[in-house]
């Protein structure tokens, strides 16, 4: 089996003891928080806790993706050691950091001829993009190539459903994805939208429900529908929150009730800075493999 290393962005949203597990080494993204500059490496520099109580009091964010050339001093540690590379990026949908990787791979590709780089786009994100690196480390560890795996991922990719749900609208209307007007509206009938990520990698609303509730129910019907197998969906299924354990728990046994065949228990893990940055606290997410997503 050649050598060959399975590489991400930390914006898949797994803890460092997960990624190390799974021997996938992460490039990270950066964010910073009222001007002070941070990098997003899965809480290390600043936890999510601090993050998101700090932009409850009103700390500005903004986030950054990773450059080319931190894409090229990233791999080129592993080329050198005569490996190939596998890095399944961010989705395009949320992010541009997919046309860095392929900016660096082709100057790596000049330098390292010898070598086989693959890029694959994952339009995912958060935990979902994480467990479909967690199922790819797996395929890894049973001796899966890395032409096999490539193929295997551009083929599966979409069948990785994500579904979100806020119960704090703030941080939606302060990043222009729902308007003033709407935001307070929805805030006032406690409206808490769900949404999930389309074909194009892009997150896209799909319902308003009132109450937290209803939308985590609803939630749970959405896994039943999609998830393959429905009920005896015997897959992983990994669930992140921003500053709301308690709810994210409460989700996380509901599913675990419904869905008996689940390969372990739900793994639930805090929605790291870069996309923290943007949805602030008070949303949980679902991950799980299903039928193939659609706009």
């Amino acid at each position: 089996m050649g050598d060959y290393v399975l590489t991400c962005c930390s914006t898949a949203d797994l803890s460092k003891e997960h990624f190390e597990k799974c021997g996938i080494p992460v490039v990270y993204f950066h964010f910073q928080l009222d001007g002070i500059d941070y990098l997003d490496d899965c809480g290390e520099s600043l936890s999510s806790e601090t993050l998101f109580q700090r932009m409850s009091k009103g700390a500005a964010t903004h986030t950054s993706q990773v450059s080319p050339g931190e894409y090229i001093e990233f791999w080129s540690r592993y080329l050198t050691e005569g490996k190939d590379i596998l890095h399944i990026s961010f989705s395009t949908g949320l992010s541009g950091t997919y046309q860095s990787a392929m900016i660096a791979k082709a100057e790596l590709t000049i330098l390292f001829p010898e070598r086989r780089i693959y890029v694959v786009d994952s339009l995912g994100a958060s935990s979902g993009y994480g467990l479909i690196m967690n199922t790819l480390a797996e395929f890894k560890k049973r001796g899966m190539e890395i032409d096999e795996m490539y193929e295997w991922i551009e083929n599966n990719k979409l069948r990785m459903h994500h579904w979100f749900y806020s119960t704090d609208l703030s941080f939606y209307i302060r990043g222009g994805r729902i308007s003033k007007g709407a935001g307070m509206i929805g805030q006032v009938l406690n409206i808490c939208p769900l949404l999930n990520m389309n074909a194009q990698g892009k997150l896209t609303p799909r319902e308003k429900i009132r109450g937290k509730k209803k939308v985590m129910q609803r939630a749970l019907e959405m896994m039943k529908v999609h998830a393959e197998n429905s009920v005896d969906y015997s897959g992983k299924c990994f669930l992140c929150h921003s500053l709301c354990m308690e709810e994210a728990r409460e989700l996380a046994a509901m599913i675990e009730k419904d869905f008996p065949r689940l390969n372990g228990k739900v793994e639930i893990f805090p929605i790291g800075a870069t996309i923290g940055s943007h949805t602030g606290p008070g949303t949980v997410s679902i991950f799980f493999w299903g039928d193939q997503r659609e706009d």
